[in-house]
């Protein structure tokens, strides 16, 4: 795909650190959080996310310098909801500079876009796409409630053979909620326990 010229997308921040949750956890990563979101779930952390139209338009060229300037040997693209925007460009000149490229997403938006990794988050307030599940390597579930493990379990059935399959508390629930995933863990050990330790060890 030949990339126009300017081409821009509206980011809300970019950061280096370390990934916080899942397959890739504890790695470095430089992290670009798009504005613009209608999923709307209602213990977003990132609420200020939501509106894209108050987010500055970046180019594409300044966000592969600025991962290249990290020394990051990896982009995890995320929101807000990302698959809002077509993401061939970006992923394409990111993998053009030799850097991994990740995504977390809601699914509930067709995919686009080149990926090395892709984390599919259902949500409630808007069902994945079944095409974006059966592209996942990745199922990472939040548990805010009990009746949150059936649904898991429901979405579990449409992912490809060899997908990771996370549950991961619901940050302002984690106290009660831990505890829970535990023991369904124990009694479903193909799940595995996803803590955001971003959040325990207070980096972005």
């Amino acid at each position: 795909m030949e990339r126009p010229l300017g081409y821009t997308l509206p980011v809300m921040e970019r950061f280096y650190t370390l990934q916080g949750e899942g397959m890739h956890q504890g790695k470095a990563a430089y992290f670009i959080r798009l504005g613009g979101c209608d999923v709307g779930c209602v213990w977003c952390d990132v609420k200020e996310s939501w509106d894209a139209s108050k987010h500055p338009m970046v180019s594409v060229d300044t966000l592969v310098l600025d991962v290249q300037a990290s020394g990051a040997p990896m982009a995890v693209i995320t929101g807000g909801e990302p698959l809002m925007h077509p993401l061939d460009v970006l992923t394409k000149a990111l993998q053009a500079a030799g850097i991994a490229t990740h995504i977390e997403t809601s699914g509930a938006h067709p995919l686009s876009g080149h990926w090395n990794w892709i984390c599919v988050s259902p949500k409630k307030f808007k069902a994945p796409l079944p095409e974006v599940l059966q592209a996942a390597n990745e199922l990472k579930v939040v548990i805010y409630h009990p009746s949150d493990f059936e649904w898991a379990e429901q979405h579990a059935t449409s992912i490809p053979d060899g997908c990771k399959k996370y549950l991961q508390p619901e940050w302002s629930k984690r106290e009660k909620v831990t505890p829970l995933i535990v023991d369904y863990n124990k009694q479903h050990p193909e799940w595995t326990l996803c803590l955001q330790i971003h959040k325990y060890i207070n980096v972005p």
